[in-house]
């Protein structure tokens, strides 16, 4: 019988191979297969979902935190699931001084803006690889990039509103609004990719989702 090109390298060498037979070795070897492609997807996800976990925890659970010390105990927008008023935001911008200010503005720059790019890009990886159906897909995407939108706008409002020479009730408006939305968004995103995970196990033949098990 015919020896395969991979034999005849292992037994001869490379150099006994034509260059189109050397060009079908080196595809043998460097081709993944699907479950190699998605367990290296997987690995991904993982480490991209516990940077956006360890970012909430570090801008909500200790930077905005912390940022109370310095407005007199008073917590900042961002963590105000249920909005504000135009009189919250003016009694924090007189207990805050523009050394304050900054922090806070400095915070929403760093923090601020990494926590939920990390969050849409894991988040749209968990939904991408658990749907199959694409009309599905981008239904379930629609809350992960809307909350994007909707967290780094209000970044702005807050330090607009915040910052500005006179408060202005439209401003303090806008702010309150990408707050709430934000926070809705988020929890959104969560029953996404628990209805992504659930679609995607529900869709399995049961002989696969049995062999995952063990």
């Amino acid at each position: 019988m015919g020896k395969t090109p991979a034999q005849r390298a292992a037994k001869h060498g490379e150099k006994a191979l034509t260059p189109v037979q050397r060009e079908m070795v080196a595809n043998q070897t460097t081709q993944r297969t699907p479950q190699q492609a998605r367990n290296n997807a997987n690995l991904i996800l993982i480490a991209a979902a516990a940077t956006a976990l360890f970012m909430f925890w570090y801008y909500h659970l200790l930077g905005l935190n912390q940022m109370s010390q310095l407005s007199g105990g008073l917590a900042m927008p961002d963590s105000l699931i249920g909005g504000y008023d135009m009189e919250y935001l003016a009694a924090l911008r007189s207990a805050m001084d523009a050394d304050a200010l900054g922090q806070l503005s400095y915070l929403h720059k760093t923090a601020g803006t990494i926590f939920p790019l990390m969050f849409g890009f894991a988040w749209l990886l968990i939904i991408g690889l658990n749907t199959q159906r694409r009309t599905l897909r981008w239904v379930l995407w629609a809350a992960p990039i809307l909350f994007v939108i909707a967290d780094l706008w209000e970044n702005v409002a807050i330090d607009n509103a915040l910052g500005s020479a006179e408060l202005a009730a439209g401003d303090a408006g806008l702010a309150s609004i990408l707050t709430v939305a934000r926070w809705v968004l988020l929890g959104l995103s969560l029953v996404a990719s628990v209805l992504a995970v659930f679609s995607s196990r529900t869709a399995r033949p049961p002989e696969l989702v049995a062999e995952d098990k063990h």
